[in-house]
């Protein structure tokens, strides 16, 4: 009874890989049109038939952000010619630098949703020029290579702006910091603390603005020493009657003079899909 179940196993699986094996390209493409990308690069590899399917333009095209061509223009100058819509997939999912490097732009794999971050470089930051307040340090923690390191001020204010053809949706804007400054010692993580003070008297304000009338403002103390962390600033919605690109502008300030605060690193400004965010984490 044993061997006669095997039997029928064997000649089950033989006849359901003869009629994947069968299926026309084009019922393929229609199949896995409603799967997500990863899944969908994991078929290919499966046969002939799911391969080619593999690379229907409408397949990629559903994938896509609806004004891929925008994006793509703003952050490589140009519409490229003559590539499939699987590899403009592909080259959005990488992590594309523009503004002379001081932004990075892709694309989530799974959801699709539109992730951008902005250095510090990037960003207006009261003091920054002066070196007994503020210095870039290098570090392989950080997306740019270097994070703003602050040792004290009294008068702390960082402000940025975007303006980007992020696709509609719902957006969430975060400013990646931490209380010390990072280093290796004999190859190991180490996070100097020593500097870090007046972060626990006044809260730090955000604050963000868009240019049809979007506001919000909230406020929270910085205490966790030691590890980076995002502080969530706002949340933005881009509809779908909106013109070719959004513009944004956001602020971290706590300009109390009444006592300093220092040891602080700033990474950078990330906006993410509101509904991607809890994969914050992995950045």
């Amino acid at each position: 009874m044993g061997a006669s179940h095997s039997g029928l196993h064997k000649d089950l699986s033989s006849s359901s890989s003869s009629c994947l094996g069968d299926l026309p390209e084009d019922c393929v493409a229609l199949i896995i049109e409603n799967l997500d990308p990863v899944e969908i690069c994991r078929l290919s590899n499966l046969n002939r038939a799911f391969r080619g399917a593999s690379w229907a333009d409408f397949v990629w095209e559903s994938k896509l952000p609806p004004n891929y061509e925008a994006f793509l223009e703003r952050i490589l100058g140009e519409f490229p010619e003559n590539l499939q819509k699987r590899d403009i997939y592909a080259c959005l999912c990488r992590v594309n630098s523009f503004d002379q490097g001081t932004k990075k732009v892709w694309i989530d794999k799974r959801s699709g949703g539109v992730c951008l971050s902005i250095s510090a470089k990037g960003l207006s930051i009261t003091g920054i020029d002066d070196r007994r307040y503020w210095s870039h340090i290098p570090t392989d923690e950080s997306r740019f290579a270097s994070v703003a390191y602050l040792q004290q001020t009294w008068w702390f204010e960082v402000d940025g702006e975007i303006d980007f053809p992020f696709p509609a949706g719902t957006y969430s804007i975060f400013f990646r910091l931490q209380l010390g400054q990072s280093g290796k010692w004999f190859g190991r993580r180490v996070c100097n603390t020593e500097q870090v003070h007046g972060w626990d008297i006044k809260p730090v304000r955000f604050q963000l603005w868009t240019e049809d009338g979007q506001y919000s403002s909230s406020q929270c103390m910085l205490t966790e020493r030691g590890r980076w962390n995002h502080y969530h600033a706002g949340d933005f919605v881009v509809r779908e009657s909106r013109s070719s690109s959004t513009k944004i502008k956001f602020s971290m300030t706590q300009i109390d003079c009444t006592h300093t605060k220092g040891g602080l690193s700033l990474d950078s400004v990330i906006i993410y899909p509101s509904s991607c965010k809890d994969r914050l984490n992995r950045f």
